[in-house]
Parts: structure tokens; C-alpha cells; sequence
């Protein structure tokens, strides 16, 4: 039991020193994700499909609150600054949620977005104007109903009764936002 402990403490201490370190940004994005990704292979909290979920979530959620924020600075249309401020409202409770049931089960989650999500956010910041506006609802529109596939399988299928829950209790809101996104789209496309 003690070697179990100190391999635990071992590992938590290894990935916050990761987590926390400066250095290159790609990296540091892609050093959060991997490692929550190995600290729940290592430790095993709950299975391997839900430990995966709740890092995906994370990081999902992660990218939507970053990117609602900047949608508050930089869009020109009031009707997509105020769905950057939804965003940021809706995903941070998401999150919030989310790091409540890690927590209780030991799983570990990302503390920044990871890669492909920090390209997605840097591209976003160079748009201005209009195509900040028709981009961003673009990327919102396509990453709900992507979101909203991966919910419904985890909903439906996680071996995780509290993931499961949390899931299909969330899945109302990304459908919301997926309906509220297209709509906001449309006008914006014209």
C-alpha cells in the first residue's frame, strides 16, 4: 500500500511540475492533455473510455471558455459577443462540474487545452472583424454538433455511472448551443 501511495505521489508531483512549467507553448498544451491521458493509465481511477471522456470534456470545455472570451473582445456582431459570453458562463459551470467528479474518483484532467485546441484559439486571434464573426460561428456550429456526438455515446454507453449522468445531464445545453450557434451563423454569413 505504501509503494502504491508513493508511486501516486510520485506521478501527481511529476505531472504538476509538467503542468506548471514554462517553455514552449505547443508543447505545454500537449504535456497537459498527455499527461492527465497517462496519469489515468497509470492509476487506473475508472476505466479507460471514461478517463478518456472526462480529459476530451475538459478539454473541450477548456477551448469553448477561451474562446467565448475572446468572442467577447473581438466580435463586431452583438448577437456573437453574447454568445461568447454564453459560452464562457455555460462551459465554465461544465467544467466545474466535471472537476467535482474527478475529484471524487482520483481522474486526472488537463489544465490547459491541449494542441490542436491552442492552434484553433491562436488562428482566432489573427481574424478581426467580420470573418472573427463568421469563423467563430463556424468553428461553434461544427464543434457542438461534434460535442454533441460525443456525448450522446458517452451518455449512452461509459461503464462510469457518475460520467454517464454528468453527460446526459450536459447534453441539453450542447444541443441549445448547437441550435443557438446555426441560427447566429446564418445571419452572420449574409
Amino acid at each position: 500500500m505504501k509503494k502504491v501511495s508513493f508511486l501516486a505521489t510520485a506521478l501527481m508531483a511529476t505531472w504538476m511540475l509538467q503542468s506548471c512549467g514554462g517553455g514552449n507553448t505547443d508543447s505545454k498544451h500537449k504535456d497537459s492533455v498527455d499527461s492527465a491521458k497517462a496519469m489515468n493509465k497509470e492509476m487506473a481511477p475508472v476505466d479507460k473510455e471514461s478517463s478518456d471522456f472526462a480529459v476530451k470534456a475538459a478539454d473541450g470545455s477548456m477551448l469553448e471558455v477561451a474562446l467565448g472570451k475572446l468572442a467577447q473582445e473581438k466580435a463586431v456582431s452583438q448577437r456573437v459577443k453574447n454568445f461568447g459570453a454564453m459560452m464562457e458562463r455555460d462551459h465554465s459551470k461544465v467544467d466545474y462540474d466535471l472537476k467535482g467528479i474527478a475529484a471524487n474518483k482520483g481522474i486526472a484532467l488537463p489544465d490547459s487545452v491541449g494542441t490542436d485546441f491552442a492552434k484553433h484559439i491562436e488562428d482566432m486571434r489573427k481574424k478581426t472583424g467580420k470573418e472573427f464573426d463568421k469563423s467563430y460561428m463556424d468553428m461553434m456550429e461544427s464543434d457542438h454538433k461534434d460535442d454533441i456526438d460525443m456525448f450522446e455515446k458517452a451518455a449512452d454507453k461509459l461503464s462510469d455511472p457518475d460520467l454517464r449522468t454528468f453527460a446526459s445531464n450536459t447534453l441539453p445545453v450542447l444541443r441549445a448551443h448547437r441550435d443557438s450557434a446555426k441560427a447566429i451563423h446564418e445571419a452572420v454569413k449574409k
